[in-house]
């Protein structure tokens, strides 16, 4: 009886039809997103930010003016170690995506065999077949063939599996941003730090040089028999604790140039040379809320990441549910085999088969109940889980404006405190130089006025700190892109 390809898919037919009807059905919960009744702004939320240009959230560093830090920050996300790890878990986890999409489609081969036969004459065959007229014990046999096999997802299982899938890789894709935010942010902060501690250094270098006046006045006052000893010792002592001052800033300075090196993947000792020059803590720009907590959910890739994880763990009970249901499968060969090349494409050479299978879980004695009890265990985990990550990153945007609003605060008062003392510098100037008093109290004054300044620079280095931390808590540092966040 010959077959041809025409036949073979007539006779399958009935079967692929009856199977895609019945694909349409689909197990498990569909995802809806769930309800977390935030309230739709900050309550510490800056009031006033309307002076100086809107920053682009996606590269907010550049909002500082400062090319330096646009030029670490884009060094960073380009060589950073971590990054290019996050950025292999991504192709790592759309590689098992595009896999779990793939078992929903056919799977076909083909494989073809040459082989040199001798066939035993001890063998039940050769004991029988040497008895029998033109029995060779010596042939050649030629084969040539394709088969496939479909597993028919009938209830949505493998549907289900490649939802899964799919979110997954999308929380790895927004895990990656979510290390891209962090590592700018900390690339930024670790720059303003090193800035500041120049800063502080050079204060420290100043207010060493006003000490070291007063003890060479002291000394001199002192042989001269005018000034005590008592005085000369103390301003020695207070010398010494500022120059016991300065190898911390050293340290802290360079520890941060050290974290620089890392981060931009290099050697530490690498960026001492580049920023060894002093300079000016960049001017923050302003910052504003970001339409609030919904503009925040749409922004921050933790967020986003937390809730793919959810919509893969819906999509898994799904997929552990359809184990109740029966699985089917078809499977189809066609091929040649013959020991005569001259008739490996004749129709009598022709063989085929196509069959079904099914298998079907009935007694696994609550195997399958264990299995959809963990799936719904795993997804209250993850809901759990985005609604913390939800809280934590509202709370670091509060935490973030609150420390900014207190930096702020905190620099107008020191500079009011230096204009009031740099009068009084300027008043004792004038007492000094009309001899109402000494110079050892016009040192008094400019030991103050250094001090205020290093507290300024502190808190000007806040100010720019805390805007970073703004920056990085409202999800910045990253170009948003839309994605379906369904797995239904």
């Amino acid at each position: 009886m010959k077959y041809d390809i025409k036949t073979l898919f007539g006779r399958a037919a009935p079967l692929v039809l009856a199977s895609g009807l019945l694909a349409g059905c689909m197990v498990g919960p569909n995802y809806e997103k769930p309800e977390l009744g935030l309230r739709p702004g900050f309550v510490s939320a800056p009031t006033t930010n309307s002076s100086g240009p809107v920053v682009d959230l996606a590269r907010w560093w550049t909002g500082f003016g400062d090319p330096e830090l646009t030029k670490l920050v884009g060094r960073t996300l380009s060589e950073n170690l971590d990054l290019a790890q996050a950025r292999a878990r991504v192709l790592q986890s759309r590689a098992a995506a595009r896999a779990a999409g793939a078992a929903l489609l056919p799977q076909a081969s083909t494989d073809g065999s040459v082989a040199d036969v001798q066939q035993s004459l001890q063998s039940p065959i050769g004991e029988i077949g040497r008895h029998l007229p033109g029995y060779k014990r010596n042939y050649d046999e030629y084969g040539l063939g394709a088969e496939a096999s479909w597993e028919i997802d009938l209830f949505g299982g493998l549907r289900r599996g490649a939802q899964a899938a799919r979110a997954t890789a999308l929380a790895s894709a927004n895990e990656a941003q979510a290390l891209r935010t962090s590592v700018a942010a900390e690339t930024a902060d670790a720059y303003l730090q090193v800035r500041a501690y120049q800063g502080r250094i050079e204060v420290a270098d100043r207010q060493a040089r006003v000490e070291q006046d007063l003890v060479a006045l002291l000394t001199k006052l002192a042989n001269e028999g005018v000034a005590p000893d008592r005085e000369l010792h103390q301003a020695e002592a207070l010398l010494e604790a500022v120059r016991a001052s300065i190898p911390p800033l050293v340290a802290g300075r360079d520890g941060e140039l050290n974290r620089l090196d890392i981060l931009i993947g290099a050697q530490p000792g690498t960026l001492r040379a580049e920023l060894q020059t002093a300079a000016a803590i960049p001017t923050p720009p302003p910052v504003a809320a970001a339409d609030g907590t919904a503009g925040l959910l749409r922004r921050r890739p933790d967020i986003l990441a937390a809730e793919q994880h959810l919509i893969a763990a819906n999509a898994r009970i799904g997929e552990a549910v359809s184990d109740y249901y029966p699985k089917v499968s078809i499977s189809g060969l066609v091929g040649v085999d013959s020991i005569d090349a001259s008739q490996m494409f004749t129709g009598s050479a022709v063989q085929h088969q196509i069959g079904a299978g099914l298998r079907w879980r009935l007694f696994d004695f609550g195997r399958v109940d264990a299995e959809v009890a963990a799936a719904r265990g795993k997804d209250a985990e993850a809901l759990a889980a985005y609604r913390a990550t939800v809280l934590r990153a509202t709370g670091e945007v509060e935490d973030a404006f609150d420390e900014r609003a207190q930096e702020e605060a905190r620099a107008a008062a020191l500079t009011r405190q230096l204009a009031e003392l740099t009068t009084a510098r300027a008043q004792a100037q004038q007492a000094f130089e009309g001899g109402v008093i000494s110079l050892i109290e016009v040192r008094d004054i400019d030991r103050d006025l250094l001090t205020a300044s290093d507290q300024l620079t502190l808190a000007r280095a806040g100010i720019a700190r805390a805007t970073v931390s703004c920056f990085r808590a409202l999800g910045g540092g990253w170009e948003v892109v839309t994605t379906p966040t369904s797995g239904a």
